[in-house]
């Protein structure tokens, strides 16, 4: 009989829910339970909070403040997965082999952090790369992005996509906050990196209502999505749903005219794939790992003037319609599965064995 393999999974930022990491800790989690071999045991650093989210048959290692300073004892663990780059909780080499899950580069993009917060966030995570043994990118975007801006010599480094969070509900209930028909949909933070102040432009000269999903992480940012909305006269049209529920965010895929997500700085962008599990056509800016994960499934914005983004929606609808592109988008969804990164990821924790 094999011996037993001790692997610590890092969900620690659980805590914070309606992101996209809890999301990524939970699918990844839960696929990681399934594909394990049987001499594998994973336990859980969490929070308090999320103690037993995996199931109370499985292990768990509460988070404290002090570990950001010291770490519990590790000595019979044989891997840790670092499942964020900007973890507080990050072992040394010496005490146990370490994989580091990179999601993006983002504090560089559009000029999100001034220079020398860019330069501090650099040195970080040199620091979390030199210590770590394999490096993983959720994107070849993300990769060549870390490559250009981190020494990761001659480290081994993989990229491992992400998973669909999507199991389509059998029954959805109309959520309280509803909007008129036809509507847009799009889910994210709302902040600036996600550009939604543009998307009004799409409501100009239409009957378009416009539904934003997302926690309010910059109010002010909030604020310039409503200006902009009055700027173009549409502002009766535009919705803020707040975080949403599954049953919520479901019924929007399910019954919106199209997914629309202008972002410009996205290590992988999950809400796209999620959209095109419901065969949505989506709308994306031609930007950072956009392109990758859409593939020919999904239509770009070259920029964001109205006009160009206008034309994009009407010929991408028209195109959708007339070639009957569901099918074809449901199975681009389906190439993204969480058991398949989660047997990539278990790969990699046999080699540190």
């Amino acid at each position: 009989m094999q011996a037993a393999k001790q692997i610590i999974f890092d969900c620690e930022r659980m805590k914070y829910p309606h992101t996209g990491l809890y999301h990524f800790c939970l699918q990844l989690g839960k696929a990681l339970l399934e594909a394990r071999q049987s001499n594998e045991w994973i336990t859980f650093y969490t929070d308090r909070t999320n103690k037993g989210i995996f199931g109370a048959e499985e292990k768990y290692l509460l988070q404290k403040p002090i570990h950001k300073l010291m770490l519990p004892s590790l000595k019979k663990f044989d891997v840790w997965h670092v499942t964020h780059q900007h973890s507080m909780y990050h072992p040394s080499t010496k005490k146990i082999p370490v994989v580091l899950t990179i999601h993006d580069l983002n504090f560089l993009k559009g000029g999100l952090k001034n220079t020398v917060k860019q330069r501090a966030y650099l040195k970080k995570l040199q620091h979390k790369v030199d210590n770590a043994h394999h490096l993983v990118t959720i994107s070849k975007f993300v990769l060549d992005d870390l490559r250009q801006h981190i020494d990761t010599g001659e480290k081994p480094v993989s990229v491992i996509y992400n998973g669909c969070n999507i199991t389509q509900l059998p029954t959805l209930t109309p959520p309280v906050i509803s909007t008129g028909n036809p509507f847009l949909f799009t889910i994210g933070t709302i902040a600036e990196k996600k550009n939604f102040h543009v998307l009004p432009r799409l409501l100009v000269n239409n009957h378009f209502h416009l539904l934003i999903a997302g926690v309010v992480q910059d109010r002010n940012y909030q604020k310039k999505i409503i200006e902009e909305a009055g700027q173009w006269g549409v502002s009766d049209r535009i919705h803020f749903a707040g975080a949403i529920s599954e049953n919520d965010k479901q019924w929007y895929y399910k019954h919106c005219k199209a997914f629309v997500f202008p972002s410009i700085a996205e290590g992988f962008g999950l809400p796209v794939i999620e959209a095109m599990a419901f065969g949505k056509p989506v709308f994306l800016s031609d930007l950072t790992s956009l392109p990758e994960i859409g593939g020919k499934a999904a239509f770009y914005f070259p920029d964001f003037e109205l006009r160009t983004m206008q034309t994009v929606v009407e010929n991408g609808l028209h195109l959708y319609e007339q070639n009957d592109m569901k099918p074809a988008i449901i199975a681009h969804a389906q190439k993204f599965n969480w058991l398949s990164t989660a047997q990539q990821y278990l790969e990699i924790y046999r080699s540190l064995y």
